[in-house]
């Protein structure tokens, strides 16, 4: 191995922030706060850092990343459904609280009605000339769609959150994979359940029109189909992340199917899910799993009536987001580091 220096490397090896942080004598982190626009950097290194990522070929831009020095700050917008889901409300505050702490961006996040794409569209269209970035929980909606292209071409970059969206000119999808969330489900369910026999599970989706549920449920289905045969869905319910709406879809379920063994809620509502289970005297018959870690997802799976619930993590996603749209505004190269799933039950609860 020679002790060939990273500027001497061929130009088809891609350097990468760790390589910068090396190659500059300073930490990844460091590198991370000059490219930023942080605070608490010395004009000497930020002027290292910057030379160091133009020459490795990382920035192509130092002026980009010179200190703001009073001048306007890079506007970014994100566009959140509104609503119970706990999820939403902790990613739409984890944006702002980040984007807060950011001297160099102007961060702004609308909510809008969740389920209606006329309306999400409107939105989005309301934000051209006006941002550089865009952040969006979008449904896959021709409407929408058109409303991206047309931010698109305007200049605007646009990122999808949470759930993605087909054939649009985006710069990135911020999210887990939600097929393989589906498929994690239905193993849970399907390990837990067992194949012996034969046994009814039910879903319940905020709604199909998320790439994102239709894609776990696609998942959750195909699992199914290969490994637990033995399990039949017998309803597919789209309850709106609504916690009343899934208690009474959740009570007409039990209603008609007293045998239920399984529930996958692919969405939000589940303490409409649950209160439904409980006031039927199932909580501790029927297998149930769903997603995200919140206060109430927590006091279900302490007092057992949730099984599992498949994470992601908010902070990482609006982190991620806010850098990638940054760095794509100022035509800087960026090293994705998205959200993992990850299963907690009862007993690996993580501290709040």
């Amino acid at each position: 191995m020679t002790d060939q220096t990273l500027s001497e490397r061929p130009a088809k090896i891609r350097s990468t922030l760790v390589d910068v942080a090396r190659e500059a004598g300073v930490s990844p982190a460091t590198v991370d706060r000059v490219l930023n626009n942080r605070a608490g950097v010395r004009s000497r290194t930020r002027e290292i850092v910057i030379d160091t990522a133009q020459r490795l070929g990382y920035i192509s831009e130092p002026a980009a990343f010179s200190p703001a020095a009073g001048g306007a700050k890079l506007r970014l917008d994100f566009v959140l459904p509104m609503g119970t889901n706990a999820f939403i409300k902790m990613l739409h505050a984890q944006i702002e609280q980040q984007g807060a702490a950011r001297p160099d961006l102007d961060v702004r996040v609308a909510t809008i009605e969740g389920f209606n794409p006329d309306s999400l569209a409107r939105a989005l269209y309301g934000l051209a000339g006006k941002t550089r970035g865009v952040g969006v929980i979008a449904l896959d909606h021709p409407t929408v769609r058109e409303a991206i292209r047309a931010l698109s071409a305007g200049g605007v970059k646009v990122l999808t959150l949470a759930s993605d969206i087909s054939h649009v000119p985006r710069v990135a999808y911020v999210g887990i994979d939600n097929r393989a969330a589906g498929r994690v489900a239905g193993y849970i369910l399907g390990r837990f359940l067992g194949s012996a026999e034969r046994k009814k599970v039910a879903l319940f989706a905020g709604s199909l029109s998320y790439r994102g549920h239709e894609e776990r449920e696609m998942g959750f289905r195909h699992i199914l189909a290969e490994e637990f045969a033995n399990l039949e869905v017998v309803e597919l319910r789209e309850v709106k992340d609504d916690f009343e709406m899934a208690f009474v879809e959740a009570s007409n379920l039990l209603d008609r199917h007293p045998d239920i063994a399984g529930i996958y809620n692919i969405g939000a509502g589940a303490e409409g899910i649950a209160r439904a289970l409980r006031d039927r005297n199932c909580a501790k018959n029927v297998v149930f799993v769903g997603h995200e870690l919140s206060a109430a997802s927590r006091a279900l799976l302490l007092e057992g009536t949730l099984d599992a619930v498949i994470d992601q993590n908010p902070r990482v996603e609006a982190r991620e987001a806010l850098n990638i749209l940054t760095h794509s505004v100022r035509g800087a190269p960026y090293e994705y580091h998205g959200p993992r799933l990850q299963i907690i039950c009862k007993e690996n609860l993580p501290e709040i």
